[in-house]
């Protein structure tokens, strides 16, 4: 029956599968689960079968596909399955001093810097995610060896009975090489630096007092010398550019050319890792720093005398922190209980994040003292008695615990009730209300009436806008004391979204088949990705318990990277493909409480390979005028940008397979696809491979990627590479 006055609501098509489908589906399954079965005439009896069960399905998928799409989303809610909220960006935050302070100085948790704001944009904010403490290091030991090794065994102490420590901190002397009388690469020496106060992720400033009239030979603008840090597991190199080194390798070339005297003194300014232990090599215990002579580059000289120094002295002007794509609230005031189950209440800026140990509620009832309550996934396990409360993050909808009325007890409740107006001499007397309340059950406290309920603290934002680039956040919204400026060196990646419905429906299946244990290898990908909460877009099991019996279980993560430049014709940075900590320490906890014991689970980045397209485009006649040339080159780019891409590429735009080779039919066959391209001349594919801290297409075309080889495609700009694709439009 149809009702006319309903409004014509889109029917779900769950499965679309035809009787056809179904059976040409079964006759191709016949040779496999019954090779005997030869005759498949539509005379045969078999087949009669055949068509008889796939009319049955036909006639059921009929009917399943007139569910409609609320009753779905009510079986999406009962197997406890919930809309993801957008997941926050991470980043790394450098805060800069303004003078140098006599003591260990604390930047709080929760500083927020943001973007700038425009006529069109709206500012976007991030909050540092822990204190960043930034100490008072000391110089305890300046060591020289020979060659390079990760744990350094035959060092020479330079400071001890030859300089002196100044009360300023300085260290200075007699002239002292850093590097052997013949200097050869491998040659280093090593700062060992010890502080009362943490120095992780502090900036350090190395200040070098350099001999006069001592030229070293090399090339100032490319000096062949690398700095490290011992981060206690291996040397992390913590230099970020070259203008960081006013010494330029040790020629004091500027101090030089414009008059000065090297004996005043550079700065080397360093990032340190974000764990800088103190640690013991043969003798001396510290954090460590090391300077190597590296081999110079083609075409360039090293050193041919060994840099000499007067003087050293280190000191701390800033620090680097993890902030997250997010605002803090602080005591929201959400109203008064009315006493009654399973009431709600709405947080003022929806979506939330997820919480953190200072983030609950509070519940004052009327003359009492302030109660802690706790938040729970879910009331299956709730008593009445536990102070629980549940939040949807997507909607910010605060639930208490409700009054539930089991099915089979009211089915009793409705026999006594019957009894009690029509009753048997048998029957004895029996009161409502016990019935009642034995028919009922409480899942979690009520607020009593009147209750003041307040929440400590919450955080809201996330999604793919917190995406920013380098240098972005560059802006306090509140002063901090003696910070003179902040700003990302690292572009802010993983930000994703919240979750759709239509993904939420893709979902569930799998929730389903891995029950919340990892064993297979798609129990593994499927968890690795629910552990992601949006932040992670695709996910490869190398290996699974059932097929490597040594206990380790190694995923290629793809994180989320925004691509909504692709749209004007720029491809996606490498850079933002980078597994975060904060997301790799997310993904291992979250497994950890779900993989069978003894299990170890490795999180790789998947060996990315760009691509460089060279070809000539002819035109038709009709579009040999300057404008159409423009706007072709510029679809034919944004198609490539789309195509080879790990997170919207391939034939079927899920993102390029792993594995699979890039074919130069594959690009014919895309760029023959847009308005306006005649034909092609000759395709050729150049790989942009990493070299070192940079991305270089490499001189000759080759095979992208080997069949087999777990990798990824991408096309990308980079810093290195100025045009990812050279495409030449010719008009004949």
């Amino acid at each position: 029956m149809k009702f006319d006055f309903l409004p014509q609501l889109p029917s779900s098509n769950l499965d679309d599968r035809t009787f056809d489908d179904l059976v040409e589906e079964c006759t191709m399954r016949i040779p496999r689960y019954c090779p005997e079965w030869t005759d498949h005439n539509l005379s045969d009896p078999g087949m009669t079968l055949i068509e008889l069960f796939a009319w049955l399905t036909d006639q059921m998928l009929l009917r399943f596909n007139q569910v409609p799409r609320k009753n779905y989303v009510a079986f999406l809610e009962l197997l406890g399955i919930r809309l993801q909220p957008p997941a926050p960006a991470h980043t790394e935050l450098t805060f800069y001093l303004s003078s140098d302070l006599p003591e260990a100085y604390t930047i709080p948790t929760g500083i927020e810097v943001s973007t700038i704001r425009t006529e069109t944009t709206p500012a976007i904010t991030f909050s540092t995610d822990s204190p960043l403490i930034i100490g008072k290091p000391r110089l305890q030991h300046f060591l020289t060896a020979q060659t390079v090794e990760d744990i350094p065994q035959s060092l020479r102490e330079r400071l001890s009975n030859i300089w002196t420590r100044q009360p300023s901190g300085y260290w200075t002397g007699s002239e002292q090489p850093v590097f052997n009388e013949q200097p050869q690469a491998g040659n280093c020496f090593y700062l060992v630096i010890n502080s009362d106060d943490p120095l992780d992720g502090n900036v350090l400033e190395v200040t070098i007092q350099g001999a006069a009239a001592t030229p070293t030979g090399i090339d100032p603008n490319h000096p062949p010398r690398k700095w490290e840090a011992w981060d206690g597991q291996d040397w992390q190199p913590v230099l970020m550019k070259e203008s960081d080194d006013q010494t330029r390798g040790f020629s004091f070339y500027e101090i030089t050319q414009q008059g000065g005297n090297p004996a005043q003194g550079a700065d080397v300014q360093l990032h340190l890792p974000q764990s800088w232990p103190v640690t013991t090599f043969t003798a001396y215990r510290g954090r460590w720093l090391r300077c190597s002579f590296t081999s110079p580059e083609a075409n360039q000289e090293g050193y041919s005398r060994p840099p000499r120094i007067t003087g050293l002295a280190v000191r701390s002007i800033g620090g680097t922190v993890r902030a997250s794509h997010s605002t803090l609230l602080q005591d929201e005031r959400l109203g008064i209980s009315n006493g009654t189950p399973g009431q709600t209440f709405q947080l003022q800026a929806p979506p939330i994040l997820e919480r953190r140990e200072t983030e609950y509620i509070i519940v004052t009832p009327p003359g009492g003292l302030p109660q802690t309550w706790r938040e729970v996934r879910d009331f299956a396990d709730s008593t009445p008695q536990d102070r629980h409360y549940i939040i949807d993050s997507l909607t910010g909808v605060v639930q208490f615990g409700p009054l539930i009325r089991e099915p089979g007890q009211l089915q009793r409740q409705t026999q006594v009730r019957s009894r009690i107006q029509q009753p048997r001499t048998e029957d004895t007397v029996v009161q409502v209300s016990d019935i009642e309340n034995a028919l009922e059950h409480q899942y979690g406290a009520v607020p009593p009436r009147g209750s003041e309920i307040r929440i400590l603290a919450y955080r809201t934002g996330g999604g793919r806008e917190g995406n920013v680039q380098i240098g972005s956040l560059q802006f306090l919204k509140s002063a901090v004391p003696y910070v003179a400026s902040v700003t990302n060196y690292k572009a802010a990646i993983n930000g994703a979204d919240a979750e759709s419905l239509e993904q939420a429906v893709m979902k569930a299946p799998r929730i389903l088949r891995t029950r919340d244990r990892a064993v297979t290898a798609e129990d593994f990908e499927v968890l690795a990705q629910q552990a992601g909460a949006g932040a992670i877009a695709r996910v490869r099991c190398l290996s699974a318990l059932s097929s490597a019996q040594a206990g380790t279980v190694s995923l290629l993560v793809v994180p989320q990277a925004n691509t909504d430049a692709i749209a004007q014709g720029e491809g996606i940075a490498p850079e933002q493909f980078a597994l975060s900590p904060a997301l790799q320490e997310r993904v291992l906890q979250y497994l950890d409480e779900r993989k069978l014991l003894g299990v170890q689970v490795r999180l790789l980045e998947p060996d990315y390979v760009g691509v460089s397209v060279q070809t000539e485009v002819i035109l038709e006649p009709a579009y040999d005028n300057p404008l159409a040339r423009a706007e072709i080159l510029r679809n034919l780019r944004i198609s490539l940008y789309k195509y080879l891409n790990p997170l919207t590429g391939g034939n079927e735009g899920k993102g390029w397979p792993f594995g699979r080779p890039v074919y130069t039919s594959d690009i014919i066959a895309l760029m023959q696809q847009t308005p306006g391209v005649r034909y092609l001349g000759p395709v050729l594919l150049f790989p942009i491979r990493k070299q070192g801290e940079s991305w270089r297409r490499q001189p000759s075309p080759e095979q992208l990627i080997d069949p087999g080889v777990q990798g990824l495609v991408c096309s990308w700009f980079d810093s290195n590479l100025r045009s990812g694709h050279d495409i030449q439009i010719i008009t004949r």
